[in-house]
């Protein structure tokens, strides 16, 4: 079974960058895709960045588009999300899973804290 395992949350200043990993057990084409996920206290889930496995295109939401960078590396089997110029508004639990088709998402890591804050 897919294990997926976020990190690199933390506490940043406004304007700060983090990056976040997705390291899964393996890369394999029995799905699209690795996406990113956040979720704030109150809100509902909302989908941030996507890659695809097969052939590395990408999808951002308006709300990240221009300041995040979703990457991949096959050799080590892991998803980086690139966070720049951070804002209040992207603090939220971030948790990647597998993406198996429209909407359709498993293998749900365990989440990281990103905060964004003076």
């Amino acid at each position: 079974q897919l294990q997926l395992v976020e990190s690199g949350g933390g506490l940043v200043q406004p304007g700060g960058s983090l990056r976040l990993s997705c390291a899964a057990s393996k890369f394999t084409l029995d799905y699209h895709g690795i996406g990113w996920f956040r979720q704030a206290p109150g809100k509902a889930r909302e989908g941030v960045s996507t890659i695809s496995i097969r052939d590395g295109s990408t999808y951002y939401s308006d709300s990240v588009k221009g300041r995040f960078t979703i990457s991949r590396d096959n050799a080590k089997n892991t998803v980086y999300l690139q966070m720049n110029s951070l804002k209040p508004e992207d603090t939220a639990v971030y948790y990647c899973a597998a993406v198996f088709g429209w909407e359709d998402y498993r293998y749900w890591g365990q989440g990281t804290q990103v905060t964004v804050s003076s």
